[in-house]
């Protein structure tokens, strides 16, 4: 959005949002891939501390969500859309209404099987029929439908359906698009000419010998076969798919726009608060990579957006780098709601009045999928050394002065001057001349990894 500096994409509702808003112009999330980043969103807690290391994991009881914490029976709450923490298809956590949107997250040893989404029968009630051999939806299918039947349509329906029925209560609600997501595809593939797509500053740096090793594998296979249905060798190839990636991110803007209007509409908006943010990025084309997974901005930096009416709708900036580890604690003290259970985040509050925070560092985790076999236990890396992402451990930090070290348990490692060198194209880990810094931040890992029980070892 254009807060962020693109002014091409339209998002016209989205960039309104922004001048009402606390906009975090450098928010990062917990670990930059769905199950676990989402988990830490909803909990407070780091995906070491509620077990979601990976995804395909089920949330467990014990892990409390945001309305579990507030603990107010005045509430109507309510779950819409992606959920993508097991047992997509049932009510839990706290949340009263459930609208589910997919089924292959219905891994649950305990639950009903064969049970369908919300919006599988809002397809099926349409007439449509299903495209797969189990009788589901695949995203491919529903991503080709006319725009009023794909998810964010039927997303932006439900909300102002519950809104509209709760309008004189207290409401937590939730409403988590898929898109801007694999397939990459969408009903606005047409809207932006793919000439005119700005590719990444950084899409011809090349990955060298010192960045880690998966994820140089990760650039030479997008070189050499289709991602997610797309070749990727020619500038051609990406700015088409580019443009895809915008035309869905408008879509987003549309419900996002229709939903704020009912706000509006129905008398609602200045005193609700109202949170804009994403459970990871997308490389895109930075680095020649796509998809997310890695320590790189592009993947691991998000949008983050505050409407706190009460505090005024007009827009602050905060430059610091933050986390969404606080963002359970910064909702928890807007609202004036205490909860029992300690969290390892606090309020980012003060830093819209120019004020300190308790920690300054922010930390990112990555727990590999191949290795991620439960919380903080690891199995050996393959002979060879890391073939992928999913075969790595990693641990970085942000400093409020602008680096960035990324450390691994088995590959190399990255250090960034992010004021100097914003689109990481130059790592300085093996340079020799910054030994202080990499003895400072890696004390900083090592310090944020004893408080909150993270035993990953790092080389």
């Amino acid at each position: 959005m254009k807060v962020y500096g693109n002014h091409k994409v339209q998002t016209p509702h989205l960039n309104r949002l922004a001048d009402e808003s606390i906009v975090f112009r450098h928010a990062y999330v917990t670990q930059p891939v769905c199950t676990p980043a989402r988990s830490s969103i909803l909990t407070g807690l780091w995906p070491t501390q509620n077990t979601m290391v990976k995804n395909g994991f089920i949330l467990p009881a014990t892990a409390k969500c945001f309305p579990e914490l507030v603990n107010d029976p005045e509430y109507r709450t309510g779950y819409h859309g992606k959920w993508h923490l097991g047992d997509e298809q049932f009510a839990q956590h706290g949340f009263q209404e459930w609208v589910s949107m997919e089924e292959y997250q219905d891994n649950s040893p305990t639950r009903a099987k064969g049970t369908r989404s919300a919006y599988w029968h809002f397809l099926k009630n349409l007439g449509y029929t299903p495209d797969t051999g189990n009788g589901l939806f695949s995203r491919e299918f529903a991503a080709r439908l006319p725009i009023e039947h794909c998810k964010p349509a039927f997303l932006e329906q439900k909300a102002i359906d519950f809104l509209r029925r709760h309008k004189a209560s207290p409401f937590i609600l939730y409403v988590s698009f898929l898109e801007p997501h694999m397939p990459y595809t969408g009903p606005l593939n047409g809207l932006y000419d793919p000439r005119d797509v700005d590719l990444p500053p950084n899409f011809h740096d090349p990955i060298d010998d010192d960045e880690p090793k998966a994820y140089r594998n990760a650039r030479q296979k997008g070189l050499t076969q289709p991602m997610y249905g797309f070749p990727l060798r020619t500038e051609e190839q990406w700015r088409r798919l580019i443009a895809n990636y915008w035309g869905l991110i408008t879509q987003v803007d549309r419900s996002v726009g229709a939903i704020l209007g009912a706000l509006e509409t129905l008398g609602l908006a200045d005193n609700t608060i109202v949170v804009f943010t994403s459970d990871h990025g997308d490389m895109m084309g930075a680095h020649r990579l796509i998809a997310k997974d890695v320590m790189y901005e592009e993947s691991a930096k998000v949008p983050w957006l505050i409407r706190a009416p009460q505090r005024g709708r007009t827009q602050r900036i905060v430059e610091q780098p933050v986390s969404h580890i606080d963002l359970v604690p910064t909702l928890l003290e807007l609202m004036h709601a205490k909860s029992n259970q300690k969290l390892p985040g606090k309020s980012l509050l003060p830093l819209t009045e120019s004020k300190p925070v308790a920690e300054d560092h922010v930390f990112i985790q990555w727990n590999g999928f191949n290795r991620a076999d439960g919380p903080n236990r690891t199995k050996a890396v393959a002979p060879g050394g890391p073939q992928s992402v999913q075969d790595l451990y990693a641990r970085a930090v942000v400093s409020p002065d602008g680096w960035k070290l990324n450390l691994t348990d088995c590959d190399r490692h990255q250090l960034f001057d992010l004021k100097r060198d914003p689109h990481e194209t130059t790592n300085l880990y093996y340079s020799g001349r910054h030994q202080d810094v990499i003895a400072r931040l890696r004390s900083k890992i090592r310090d944020w990894q004893a408080a909150t029980g993270d035993r990953v070892v790092l080389k």
